[in-house]
């Protein structure tokens, strides 16, 4: 048996909810009080350390296959996901004088994408799977990144083929879960959305070859090193890979700081939608995870998504107003007896792997009063 504390001693019935929605109401306007040129500054900073990474990575791939040029390239691409995430959540469409195409409105859509966030998923397809399905029901069934339910297909698999999978996931996953799946929930929505006398969506394999592989496949893995056989056929291979290499490690970096957010035997599940606006920020909170927070580079190491809590709580503010109001956040949890889970990234790794090979499981919301069990495995 694993105890979890969690599910031990958190009552929610006991929970002032109108109370706890007021406080975070009030931590709201807090926030639309003080977003400003500090906030700008800071989006404009992280995009520069991004650039930069990219450029030494860039600089010193024709050399040789090198860790210098791979991590480069890797945190370059992690950095883009990171302006993605936080601009398309329209955390700074309210910014004064932002232009544009640092908004929701401008970043990455149309043309931009190839200048903003040339992923290998969908910019319009990312942003309906995550800000409006995975944000909207965070947790619950209808939830597409829920992993206790998306790994279920590998446990009746020897345990150690399990162990298998989920490190070729975490090499592959922006490819071989993300594009797909993103791409998946956006067709459904267009399908439901079409008219009868309208024409059919092109195949999903058109799609999901023409809008996300081909292009970023093509740009990093063709375009990027071509040029490079000016110089020499082995400059030429060493770009590409160490673009493979940087590819590696962005698929690495992301999925260790974005899989662990809604995931661990202390972290719960819901079986139903909330039953108001109260009840649903109380299941962002328990249904979520922060990692370390308080330093520049800590939070840019974990692209600002160690603020989980408070991203789930106020998706649409600036990263900067993350770290300034989670110790509000926490003594407000504290104070109406609601768990808020903090550990390090490491620690999380650990519980969603455990997860995700079927050691533990999540919490069932409606029946917290009963510890979980750790499987045999």
């Amino acid at each position: 048996m694993s105890d979890t504390p969690r599910a031990a001693t958190f009552d929610p019935t006991k929970v002032d909810l109108p109370s706890f929605l007021a406080g975070l109401k009030a931590i709201r306007e807090d926030i639309d009080a003080s977003i400003g040129e500090a906030d700008a500054a800071h989006l404009r900073r992280t995009e520069r350390i991004g650039k930069a990474a990219t450029l030494v990575g860039l600089a010193t791939s024709w050399i040789a296959p090198n860790p210098i040029s791979a991590l480069g390239f890797g945190l370059g691409r992690s950095t883009r996901w990171l302006l993605m995430h936080h601009i398309a959540h329209r955390g700074y469409d309210r910014v004064p004088g932002m232009p544009v195409r640092r908004t929701s409105k401008g970043f990455a859509k149309g043309r931009r994408r190839f200048v903003d966030w040339l992923d290998v998923m969908h910019p319009e397809a990312w942003t309906y799977e995550h800000n409006v399905l995975h944000h909207s029901h965070t947790g619950e069934e209808a939830d597409p990144d829920l992993i206790e339910r998306n790994a279920t297909f590998i446990h009746g698999l020897p345990v150690w083929q399990r162990w298998v999978m989920l490190v070729l996931l975490a090499v592959t996953w922006r490819a071989s879960y993300y594009a797909p799946s993103t791409l998946d929930v956006w067709r459904a929505k267009r399908e439901a959305l079409r008219r009868e006398d309208s024409k059919p969506l092109p195949p999903r394999w058109l799609e999901l070859w023409g809008r996300c592989y081909l292009p970023y496949f093509l740009f990093h893995f063709v375009m990027l090193p071509a040029p490079f056989l000016l110089i020499s056929k082995w400059a030429a291979l060493s770009v590409l890979v160490n673009s493979l290499l940087g590819e590696i490690l962005t698929n690495l970096h992301t999925f260790a700081v974005v899989g662990p957010n809604h995931t661990g035997e202390d972290v719960y599940r819901f079986a139903r939608a909330p039953k108001d606006k109260a009840e649903r920020m109380l299941f962002q909170v328990v249904g979520s995870v922060n990692f370390a927070t308080g330093n520049e580079w800590v939070d840019y190491g974990q692209l600002w998504l160690n603020y989980q809590i408070e991203h789930h709580i106020y998706p649409d503010v600036p990263m900067l107003q993350y770290r300034r109001i989670q110790p509000q956040v926490r003594a407000l949890c504290e104070a109406h007896g609601v768990p808020y889970l903090q550990e390090s990234v490491w620690t999380r790794i650990r519980k969603m792997s455990d997860v995700v090979v079927g050691r533990t499981r999540m919490i069932p919301y409606e029946t917290v009063e009963s510890p979980r069990e750790v499987l045999a495995a």
